[in-house]
């Protein structure tokens, strides 16, 4: 069992994904084997949604909670981490609704689940709030069940010594298992994958790789824009220094996390070079930088709200302003259950495509170049998570500058 395969997942599911391309192309008629492949895959994916994501939030809410004892420091992490996951979200929401790449896809709408007739604003909020968990559970509500798991979260956080660690305990070990299955079906990958695709090009044809590369270009330039706009811009406002030179010092963690496509793996470079590189301070890197690992995923956030959307044009539905709210919210919310999950990006986004009543077949369409956008949203994450340190780390100096003034020579 802890024997390493020869190919890594990803070479594994991009293997699969060839294969899909050319059964789906020279053996159409046997589609339906790819597709009994495929929809298995999917009912393990959505198998892992409601306990993965109740347990990822808890746990993710209550290492907030604990960390929140440093009050002032607490604070200013969690705005400017909400603030930017939010500015990643609406970039993506914007490039993909500017160029619109997955209109003319023509995917057939057969396996369409249609959206819920109306949204309202006023009706998201509602919606969050279950009558009862248990039924929101049974019943697959995602958003419900997100609410409650920050409740859970927040409240168990707040509790008494030992009912508190009773319970971060109970909801580590349901978190730990939901990995154990998480990384089982992960290795499924390939063949669902092989099955997905085979399935939509023995359906659509090859057409659809043409949309599929402006969908990369699209999300791509969306990354660039927030890595090289968006987050040298905060730095220089907040901190008035050169966010490039910064760049430039950060740049072996940033290779790093753009090769091995993992911020937790990237985390004891990333605080060395942070410490010694820019000159932050070891009390706000050892707590901002591992916080980010966990909940900060500017790049992943970004990625899936421009996928969702993606998808929903590749099948020619039309989401309205409200129901890409929805999306945003939901973006933002499961970005920061992400980390530590194998893929993340593949198991969040069936949560966001489960949220609007979208086909969960559509990760089949955007499989084939996640890999690839992995490294570039992995180095986003990582680069958000320095620039955050950065900025909290040159307010708390200015501050203490007023509190303890110079004492004269």
């Amino acid at each position: 069992m802890n024997k390493k395969s020869k190919f890594p997942i990803y070479v594994q599911i991009v293997i699969g994904a060839g294969l899909g391309v050319l059964f789906g192309a020279f053996l159409p008629g046997y589609a339906g084997v790819g597709g009994f492949l495929g929809t298995l895959f999917l009912k393990l994916l959505k198998m892992l949604i409601i306990p993965l994501i109740f347990s990822s939030i808890i746990m993710g809410v209550v290492s907030t909670a604990s960390a929140s004892s440093f009050g002032r420091l607490g604070l200013k992490t969690l705005t400017y981490y909400l603030s930017t996951s939010l500015l990643a979200i609406l970039t993506g929401q914007l490039f993909v609704n500017m160029l619109r790449p997955g209109v003319g896809t023509n995917l057939h709408k057969a396996a369409v689940t249609a959206p819920a007739a109306t949204f309202s604003l006023k009706g998201i909020f509602l919606n969050m709030v279950p009558e009862n968990i248990f039924s929101a559970m049974a019943n697959g509500k995602v958003l419900p069940v997100i609410f409650f798991a920050l409740l859970a979260g927040f409240f168990i956080g707040v509790l008494g010594e030992k009912p508190r660690r009773t319970l971060t305990d109970l909801m580590d070990a349901i978190y730990q298992l939901m990995m154990k299955i998480t990384g089982f079906v992960i290795l499924l990958a390939p063949i669902g994958i092989f099955g997905l695709i085979y399935k939509t090009i023995a359906s659509t044809g090859m057409a659809v790789f043409g949309n599929l590369m402006f969908y990369f270009v699209t999300v791509a330039a969306g990354l660039a824009v927030h890595f090289f706009i968006t987050l040298p811009l905060l730095l220089y406002l907040f901190t008035r220094q050169n966010p490039y030179r910064f760049m430039k010092q950060m740049i072996a963690p940033l290779i790093t996390a753009f090769s091995t496509s993992s911020s937790s793996a990237t985390l004891p470079l990333t605080i060395e070079t942070i410490e010694n590189e820019a000159g932050v301070s070891n009390r706000v890197a050892g707590f901002v930088l591992p916080l980010g690992a966990t909940i900060n995923m500017d790049g992943t956030a970004l990625y899936e709200c421009a996928a969702v959307i993606f998808i929903a044009q590749a099948y020619g539905i039309h989401l309205s302003m409200s129901q890409q709210a929805v999306v945003v919210v939901t973006a933002l919310v499961v970005s920061i259950g992400a980390a530590g999950i194998p893929m993340a990006g593949l198991v969040m986004m069936t949560v966001i495509l489960n949220a609007v009543h979208l086909p969960l077949e559509g990760v089949g369409l955007i499989i084939a170049v996640d890999r690839f956008l992995d490294m570039f949203r992995t180095a986003t994450n990582v680069f958000s998570d320095s620039t955050g340190a950065k900025i909290i780390d040159y307010s708390e100096q200015k501050r203490m500058r007023k509190v303890l003034p110079p004492q004269g020579r």
